[in-house]
């Protein structure tokens, strides 16, 4: 069952909101691996894509409709996080300053969610699970979403929301040049990362990052580039861990990917 593959407080599920479904779909395909399975949303909203491997779900994408262009959306991975009760999980975070884009509603055929704002900007969604338990457990293979980090322009104000949210604790780790870094713990499991943004990186809002595995972070960097992405932070190791680079789609949506040294099941 979806709650014991991901308890509450976890996160379950990414999706890509993008300007060009079937470039999207494309490049992504053609770097992860991924095969595509298509199907209509309800309402005449359009087509969700789910990308799969070996027919397993593990991640979606959808085109963004005139509205979300309207409000100045722009390509992005969003994360969702598994909650017993999206409406409840919503009532606290709205007292604890949230702002929400899509109160709790339910999706026919997979479960009940909500889109919302962190105090600091961060957008993220909240997911009550029906028919649909979020990504299959694959275990950090390649292809798969291996870890969820916030990169907030308030750390203190972003700890104390996601901790009373969810009720993770947090440790925080000092990694020298780079600053500190905040590893958000779901009980004895690690739920996420959290850094400051810092004055050089420029006119970035708070948001959450989604990694992606991959078996050879160079090999995989070289071959989005030659299909149009631009690279955000070039290769490089993070010490016991593994080796990342930060990448931005052709459509705009940034993303990261990371060849992991000991891939844990997740």
């Amino acid at each position: 069952m979806a709650e014991k593959r991901f308890p509450p407080g976890t996160f379950c599920w990414v999706e890509l909101g993008t300007t060009d479904s079937n470039a999207a779909v494309g490049f992504y395909s053609r770097l992860l691996g991924w095969s595509v399975k298509e199907q209509e949303m309800p309402g005449g909203m359009g087509t969700y894509t789910l990308f799969q491997i070996d027919g397993n779900d593990v991640a979606g994408a959808y085109t963004l409709v005139e509205d979300q262009k309207s409000q100045g959306i722009p390509p992005h991975w969003l994360s969702y996080v598994m909650v017993k009760s999206a409406d409840e999980s919503a009532k606290k975070a709205k007292k604890l300053g949230a702002t929400f884009f899509m109160e709790p509603m339910d999706i026919p055929g997979v479960g009940r969610m909500a889109t919302l704002q962190d105090p600091t900007g961060a957008m993220f969604a909240l997911f009550q699970a029906g028919e649909h338990g979020g990504a299959a457990p694959l275990d950090n293979r390649p292809g798969t979403f291996t870890w969820n980090e916030l990169a907030t322009k308030d750390t203190k104000a972003a700890k104390k929301f996601y901790e009373e949210l969810f009720s993770w604790t947090s440790q925080d780790q000092d990694m020298g040049p780079a600053g500190n870094y905040t590893m958000f713990m779901n009980g004895d499991r690690m739920a996420g990362g959290m850094m400051a943004i810092g004055p050089d990186w420029g006119p970035v809002p708070s948001h959450w990052a989604v990694y992606f595995a991959v078996s050879d972070c160079d090999a995989s960097v070289a071959k989005a580039t030659k299909d149009g992405a631009e690279v955000r932070v070039p290769p490089r190791d993070i010490p016991k861990t593994g080796r990342f680079s930060v990448l931005m789609d052709p459509q705009g949506a940034s993303f990261a990917i990371i060849k992991l040294l000991n891939p844990q099941p997740t």
